[in-house]
């Protein structure tokens, strides 16, 4: 049995400073909430070495075609689902590129379903039925660092060589660092509701998470600067960010960067080449082939901007 002192069962610690939550007022449950809130950034920044080591392993692994899994359960998974599905109309990637695997499968991204987590073999089965294999890198997350589904789900990934990361919120096993190829630790503190990981937790979860993907494409390229060239117009939104991105690097009109999209058939990327060397579409992304799509090398580096004051 686990003791209150397991140092895997951090989560579960009480936090002196919500003792007596139940009898505040809503002002001063808002005013405790932003000040534990604000101690997380802090936390997450304490972990910079190993999430940059992780942004490395998992660029390496997009260089090298393959696939970046996100496995958690409750909270932990449905973040993972959430960074990988929103990595396609930001990035313009395939969405395979990046999945993410809940434990339960998809009914458990709306509602709890109870015992998934225990099963270590159910994680293994999740990866084998993906086809993960040596090229591929997992990320493991588990706030309370003894989730049996993700730890199942990392030795399978290890058996096939693929590349492994855990994130949790409390202090991993020796075990787990030595089979990890990097350990993310992110010491949140316990939440103000004792084992509520959706807290804290979730937010340190949420900000690396954040930081593994857009900091891996970033590196790929995908960004032009701070602007996103490579995201899918979908919408309406995406459709006028995408003609203003054209707008700004170049300083042409709307109606010109609207049709530039369009014969780029809806590469912002490419829109910006063409119009910019004079260029029609396969001679564009010839060019771009030849400075692993980067515009920095064709366009040069971007036009300062204010500071939004």
């Amino acid at each position: 049995m686990t003791s209150p002192a397991d140092p895997l069962r951090a989560t579960e610690r009480r936090n002196p400073r919500s003792v007596d939550i139940d009898a505040y007022d809503p002002l001063q449950l808002v005013e405790l909430f932003v000040a534990e809130d604000s101690t997380v950034p802090a936390a997450v920044g304490r972990a910079r070495d190993a999430i940059a080591s992780a942004v490395a392993l998992i660029e390496a692994a997009f260089r090298h075609r393959g696939r970046l899994f996100y496995v958690g359960a409750g909270t932990s998974g449905r973040l993972g689902v959430l960074d990988a599905s929103e990595c396609p109309p930001t990035f313009g990637t395939a969405p395979e590129m990046v999945q993410g695997i809940i434990a339960g499968g998809l009914a458990a991204l709306t509602r709890s379903i109870e015992g998934a987590e225990d099963s270590a073999a159910a994680g293994a089965m999740a990866l084998s039925e993906r086809g993960v294999h040596a090229a591929d890198i997992v990320v493991g997350i588990a706030a309370s660092g003894a989730t049996p589904f993700v730890h199942g789900a990392l030795q399978q990934a290890r058996d096939v060589g693929a590349g492994t990361v855990f994130l949790t919120c409390a202090p991993p096993a020796n075990t787990v660092r030595d089979q990890c190829d990097v350990v993310i630790h992110v010491d949140v503190g316990p939440e103000l509701v004792t084992g509520s990981t959706r807290l804290k937790a979730g937010t340190a979860t949420k900000l690396v998470l954040n930081i593994l993907t857009t900091g891996a494409m970033i590196r790929l390229g995908k960004t032009y600067g701070n602007l996103m060239v490579d995201l899918q117009a979908t919408n309406a939104k995406l459709r006028d960010r995408g003609e203003r991105i054209v707008m700004d690097v170049l300083g042409v009109t709307r109606e010109i960067a609207r049709t530039a999209v369009a014969d780029a058939r809806g590469s912002v990327r490419t829109a910006i080449v063409m119009l910019h060397d004079e260029i029609g579409l396969a001679a564009a992304e010839a060019r771009l082939a030849e400075v692993d799509r980067r515009l920095r090398a064709i366009v040069g580096p971007p036009l300062p901007v204010g500071d939004g004051s």
